[in-house]
């Protein structure tokens, strides 16, 4: 029931932050949302389908490796994308100036992303498949977020030309922050299992 609750609020996190902060500014994402959304801008593919096509071998990876991670992702995709979708009413109800809401944004999905991978859940894509290399390679979650992202940011301003993608690398800085942070302290126990 705990597990539950913390999916929960980690959910709310990141739909708080993606709604109120992130998409208002109109900014790309890192992760496959941010992949998808290039894809969208250059050939037109709905971001849906991309999203789909793209998330289809990480869980088949998750599933191969270990099946508690497939269902974990599985569970952490459906509440995320469920209160993502619940939380749109959001979109617009602050008017802070943009670095504010790139902080703000980061660090709210960083802490729900971050919860989420302490109980290995994810909400899929990037995050998942950074708890896959992370578990295998003892390299923390959040560093291996923040370096995709990133990536991903980078080919976005070479691609769209647009400078102001660079406040997108402001956000994934503070969610691989948030996400590094709850991840480092590994003495810390949710005593959820």
């Amino acid at each position: 029931m705990n597990k539950l609750v913390i999916l929960l609020f980690s959910s709310v996190c990141i739909g708080i932050g993606l709604n109120m902060f992130i998409i208002p500014i109109h900014l790309i994402s890192g992760g496959i949302f941010g992949i998808s959304l290039l894809i969208k801008y250059v050939w037109g593919i709905q971001v849906g389908h991309t999203m789909i096509m793209i998330n289809t071998p990480i869980y088949l990876l998750s599933l191969l490796y270990d099946k508690s991670y497939f269902i974990n992702a599985i569970l952490g995709l459906a509440f995320t994308s469920t209160i993502i979708d619940w939380l749109t009413p959001l979109n617009g109800l602050v008017h802070l100036p943009i670095i504010t809401n790139v902080i703000l944004g980061g660090m709210m999905i960083g802490i729900g992303v971050g919860f989420m991978l302490r109980l290995h859940i994810s909400p899929g894509g990037v995050d998942l498949l950074a708890l896959l290399i992370s578990k295998s390679t003892e390299i923390n979650p959040g560093i291996v977020i923040f370096i995709i992202d990133a990536l991903i940011i980078i080919a976005g301003i070479i691609i769209l030309k647009d400078l102001k993608l660079l406040y997108s690398l402001i956000t994934i800085a503070c969610v691989g922050l948030g996400v590094g942070l709850l991840n480092s302290f590994k003495s810390i126990n949710f005593y959820l299992r």
